[in-house]
């Protein structure tokens, strides 16, 4: 009996040596396979996203090409390669709290505007905006008031809500500088997002592009709607004033 115990003793312990070898293999073959279905469900779905008619469709992309040829793709409009919107959601501007443009005649605005001159052509080269278009909306939007201030907290020369002037990188949104900046800046996403067509850009930019989206077009604000005429005759007004 002491000599079957002495001999089986090794046998027992290399089965159960055996055993463990085998268990540790098992458990490293089923990490292997997790790890290995992990990234074949992680490339399928990649895949499934890329080619699914559900993703984003062509339509809700934006394309930025930068000076070495390189794309750039987003959901939301871009401005030398940066986003520049953070949401969709819709605004409704509302008047100035204080009319800007009250007891100033008309040689006094053209005079605040031609004072503008040079800050528009820079702006509106450094985003490709029509220059005359740029200083239309802000005799629109503040009569070239840049303390203006609206009744829904738009501000400055561009009058600038504070979100839009965040996303625009302004940092001042009273500084006449930086929400001319802001504005060009804003105004070229808009055309950008609708493809250059100044109606639905000049609507977005005051009621916001969440209403053009709803409407399918220019939404149906009397407000709006009147902004939007004026605009295209200041613009006309204003384009030989930036003829060469």
């Amino acid at each position: 009996m002491g000599v079957n115990q002495l001999t089986l003793m090794p046998a027992q312990n290399h089965i159960r040596r055996f055993h463990a070898d085998i268990s540790h293999m098992a458990q490293h073959s089923q990490q292997r396979v997790r790890a290995f279905s992990l990234a074949t469900s992680v490339c399928l779905s990649t895949v499934m996203l890329l080619s699914s008619p559900s993703s984003l469709a062509d339509d809700d992309l934006f394309k930025h090409r930068d000076k070495n040829g390189v794309i750039t793709f987003s959901d939301a409009p871009m401005v030398n390669g940066q986003v520049v919107r953070t949401s969709y959601t819709g605004f409704k501007r509302e008047p100035a709290a204080s009319n800007p443009c009250s007891g100033l005649s008309h040689s006094q605005l053209d005079a605040k505007g031609r004072a503008l001159h040079g800050q528009f052509e820079k702006a509106a080269e450094q985003f490709s905006v029509d220059p005359a278009l740029l200083k239309a909306v802000a005799r629109a939007e503040s009569c070239f008031d840049p303390q203006a201030v609206s009744s829904a907290g738009a501000k400055g020369l561009m009058q600038l809500m504070p979100s839009t002037a965040k996303a625009m990188g302004v940092k001042n949104i009273l500084d006449q500088q930086q929400n001319l900046i802001g504005g060009a800046q804003y105004l070229a996403a808009m055309l950008a997002r609708y493809s250059s067509n100044t109606h639905l850009a000049l609507a977005a930019y005051n009621a916001g592009p969440g209403n053009v989206d709803k409407y399918n077009g220019v939404p149906p604000f009397p407000e709006t709607r009147k902004y939007i005429s004026a605009v295209k005759e200041f613009r006309q007004d204003y384009a030989p004033q930036f003829q060469p």
